[in-house]
């Protein structure tokens, strides 16, 4: 293979064989073409593109780049979900023992956060003995026993996305539609799927921040699935303001425990804790729960499982609330090595982190903005996300109590608790919060958490 011809004939824009993709990523997987030279043509796609049957094969010659998880027959469908990140985006926690509850089998082979998106491994990790690396058996064992797994892609899943998602890191070539979507479906093929739902989100500190970026690249995912044999759904969700009311490894999974316990309803009538200051404050949000329930409800019509929505949605609120989910979660967190009475004594406390510091409201009115890209720089720069790939994380820090867009507050009630490593941390940390928010006089409605279904 003469692989400069292939680097020449992509930057004038002509179309590479599946043969031709096969090959070149068989012989960069075995590191037989230089870095620098996959880079050029990453430069060329990105500028170029693929066209759909060249991103159809650039894909499957990923997947195929090592091991595919091959699970015996069963009436269960094999199912998952993949969100495109965002903040306080927990919903992968309490959807994957809510799925196995509902009779599904969920291989939810994830990944780490980088940059201010924080990573389903990441917030597993801040659970003393959560085990979140296992070899391709043990997760074939577990997703037929128990029902569920949530792990790290095994060495030999998808080699070449990991080779290839390192070099377009470094030459500024992430932001291509179609390498996003050979990267992300080339995993979720590896699974061995029946049905996949997509969760593409918008907003400031969404990676797509334009509602126009994020529908093309969930029609692109959604095609390419489909195309590929996997009943495909994308979900368009708003990531202007954080998902949830905590954002911080440790803080998601107690907010996602919380989901798996709680009957949520409006937050008028929603089962409800007070803040430290007296207010009235609903103990599950109704958007990690509706985000939750919603993907589920897709899902079991996706597979036929359920003949209508409105169905389905009943039967996945039903099963989130009779308390089933949350004992198959404590099943999960056995099979994946965690002492479930350490967990649960962890569970008890209200914080974990050394120092917690109130954000209280300058005026009363109602929030009219909750920045969730102020937010989670917050949370990156005490440590509680990466800033490269080798940054350690403080499992324990981050921000709770937050006041969503819509809300009442009054003076000096908790607009948010920063939880940090020392006092002059969460000071500064304090100081750059305050931004985060905005009050206003007058009550404006929020926007739609879902904007739109592709199918």
């Amino acid at each position: 293979m003469n692989f400069l011809s292939l680097i020449e004939a992509k930057r004038e824009g002509k179309i590479l064989s599946p043969a031709q993709i096969q090959e070149f990523i068989r012989a960069f997987t075995a590191g037989k073409i230089p870095d620098y030279q996959m880079a050029a043509l990453l430069m060329a796609i990105y500028f170029r593109g693929l066209d759909t049957a060249e991103t159809t094969a650039f894909t499957l010659a990923m997947r195929d780049s090592g091991d595919v998880l091959k699970f015996p027959k069963d009436q269960r469908p094999l199912v998952d979900k993949h969100s495109t990140g965002g903040i306080g985006d927990k919903v992968s926690l309490p959807l994957a023992p809510l799925l196995a509850c509902l009779g599904f089998r969920v291989p939810m082979i994830s990944g780490r956060g980088l940059g201010i998106t924080g990573g389903t491994l990441d917030k597993l990790d801040s659970i003393p003995g959560f085990k979140t690396l296992l070899p391709a058996k043990k997760i074939i064992e577990q997703v037929q026993k128990v029902g569920c797994v949530i792990c790290g892609q095994t060495d030999r899943m998808v080699p070449a996305d990991k080779k290839l998602y390192a070099l377009r890191d470094a030459s500024g070539t992430v932001p291509s539609i179609q390498l996003i979507t050979a990267s992300i479906l080339s995993k979720k093929l590896a699974e061995g799927l029946d049905a996949l739902v997509l969760d593409v989100k918008f907003g400031c500190a969404a990676f797509m921040q334009t509602k126009a970026d994020a529908r093309k690249l969930a029609k692109a995912m959604v095609a390419l699935g489909n195309e590929c044999g996997v009943n495909t759904r994308a979900i368009l969700t708003d990531m202007n303001t954080p998902l949830g009311r905590a954002a911080g490894n440790w803080l998601e999974v107690k907010e996602s425990v919380a989901c798996l316990e709680s009957l949520v309803g409006t937050r008028s009538t929603a089962s409800q804790t007070l803040r430290p200051d007296g207010d009235a404050m609903e103990r599950v949000p109704t958007d990690l729960r509706q985000l939750v329930i919603t993907f589920a409800a897709h899902l079991l019509v996706q597979t036929g499982k359920s003949r209508s929505l409105a169905a389905a949605h009943k039967s996945a609120e039903d099963c989130l609330d009779s308390g089933a989910p949350r004992r198959k979660w404590d099943e999960m967190l056995a099979a994946q090595g965690v002492d479930l009475k350490a967990f649960n004594r962890k569970l008890a406390l209200d914080h974990t982190a050394p120092v917690v510091m109130k954000l209280e409201s300058p005026v009363a009115g109602f929030v009219s903005r909750c920045d969730a890209r102020i937010i989670g720089e917050v949370i990156r720069d005490i440590g509680g996300g990466r800033l490269t790939k080798e940054s350690a994380i403080n499992f324990d820090v981050g921000v709770d109590q937050m006041a969503k867009p819509g809300e009442r507050v009054e003076k000096n009630s908790v607009l948010a608790r920063i939880h940090a490593a020392d006092q002059a941390q969460a000071k500064a940390a304090l100081v750059r919060l305050k931004t985060a928010f905005e009050i206003s006089s007058k009550s404006k409605q929020p926007a739609p958490l879902i904007l739109e279904i592709l199918s």
